[in-house]
């Protein structure tokens, strides 16, 4: 096998600890270097100067949790061509792995072109992804927060989680603070509206239980614990949105499919970048989140199909999505209603996500919004504006007017 770069080099990645293999090609012969480099800043500029001064041409470093992501950063900025690998892609052999074997295992790859890198987003969508994903992880407290406003009401014996379609809705929220304060069943029912009313004795019933002064204390940090939550996200929100100006084209096109609002759009673009000549194809972008079938056969037969595990955000963000596109009047929810019945919701929910993602690649690519084939939008904005124009037209004197009936 030829070599295909002279000057490599490997890294084997830990928190506090970086050793690395150098590899260089003289007159047919290869000489070998290997140094263990610390995990401070000092560190990293080291690391780069020696590097620099070997003229290496191209580095190779495993994806190692979130410690990676510092030396890419130095090497980057130091203008080195640096790629990280999938480490299920580049085991060494069991029984012989030291730190020094998996920095010369991983240059002697890089020397003959053996790997591909992952795909890695520019500096700008790298430092977005903290606070998208730092946005995901507070949406999960939320959540928690709310089934433990549950799990407390019926330990009370209190069932308003029972009669009402959302216990953190406007109104239920209202007669949680009334309970606190200790109103009576009675007062309490009377905050009802729309649908609650129509239940007031159940309702009444529901708020009688038995409230001791320690669950009311509970109550209340919960209450405020909910609020403050809120007002973080809402704060992230604005700043995703605020931050999409760069890439407001293809924000803007991501919105047009069904199922995805600014804030997915944001998220999703985040992940996957607004140039999406890096993944070639729909069907490789697919690959990448492991959104598709995986590939399993042997001797003839086709194995399980089931989906490795792939960017976990995109596949949550892109689910989420699929769950809300099979609620709208286009080709989705026709597609879900084809396969749920043999192939089960979650199943399905995947296929959908893998739909979506493949429609994501297509827009991007041509730069257009989404168009259902199902869906007439002629009608819909008909229905949606006809009433404004026809309150102009009568304003304006172009409506006929009816002759009065003599």
């Amino acid at each position: 096998m030829e070599a295909v770069h002279e000057r490599v080099a490997g890294i084997d990645v830990h928190r506090m600890k970086h050793v690395v293999t150098i590899l260089i090609e003289q007159d047919g012969a290869v000489s070998r270097e290997t140094r263990e480099f610390g995990g401070f800043k000092r560190d990293m500029r080291a690391l780069v100067a020696w590097l620099q001064e070997n003229r290496i041409q191209n580095i190779v470093m495993e994806s190692t949790g979130i410690y990676w992501k510092s030396v890419f950063s130095h090497l980057e900025a130091a203008g080195l061509a640096a790629l990280v690998v999938n480490a299920f892609h580049v085991k060494n052999v069991p029984g012989r792995k030291t730190d020094v074997s998996d920095s010369e295992w991983l240059a002697q790859l890089a020397r003959f072109g053996l790997l591909r890198g992952s795909f890695i987003p520019p500096k700008d969508l790298r430092e977005l992804r903290v606070v998208s994903r730092y946005r995901r992880k507070l949406t999960a407290t939320l959540a928690g927060e709310k089934n433990r406003l549950h799990k407390l009401l019926d330990d009370a014996g209190i069932k308003l989680g029972g009669v009402v379609a959302d216990i953190d809705g406007v109104y239920a929220r209202k007669m949680v603070e009334g309970l606190i304060e200790g109103r009576t069943p009675e007062q309490l029912s009377a905050l009802g509206r729309g649908r609650l009313k129509s239940g007031r004795e159940v309702l009444e019933a529901a708020m009688d239980g038995d409230l001791s002064a320690r669950h009311r204390l509970v109550l209340k940090m919960i209450l405020s614990h909910l609020r403050y939550l809120e007002q973080e996200l809402a704060q992230l929100d604005r700043y995703l949105v605020a931050a999409m100006q760069p890439y407001i084209w293809a924000w803007r096109l991501l919105q047009t499919i069904p199922g995805i609002d600014q804030i997915s759009a944001a998220m999703i673009l985040i992940e996957i970048g607004d140039d999406l000549r890096r993944f070639g194809s729909a069907a490789r972008l697919a690959s990448w989140a492991a959104l598709c079938p995986g590939n399993n056969e042997s001797a003839g037969k086709r194995k399980t199909g089931k989906v490795r595990h792939g960017n976990p955000i995109v596949r949550y963000l892109l689910c989420e999505a699929a769950n809300a596109a099979r609620k709208t009047k286009t080709l989705f929810r026709a597609k879900y209603e084809s396969l749920v019945i043999r192939r089960g919701h979650k199943k399905t929910i995947i296929a959908l996500a893998h739909k979506l993602i493949r429609t994501i690649y297509v827009l991007l690519a041509r730069r257009k919004p989404y168009r259902d084939s199902t869906f007439d939008y002629e009608a819909a904005s008909v229905a949606k504006n006809a009433p404004r124009w026809i309150r102009a037209l009568k304003k304006y004197g172009y409506w006929p007017q009816v002759a009065a009936a003599s």
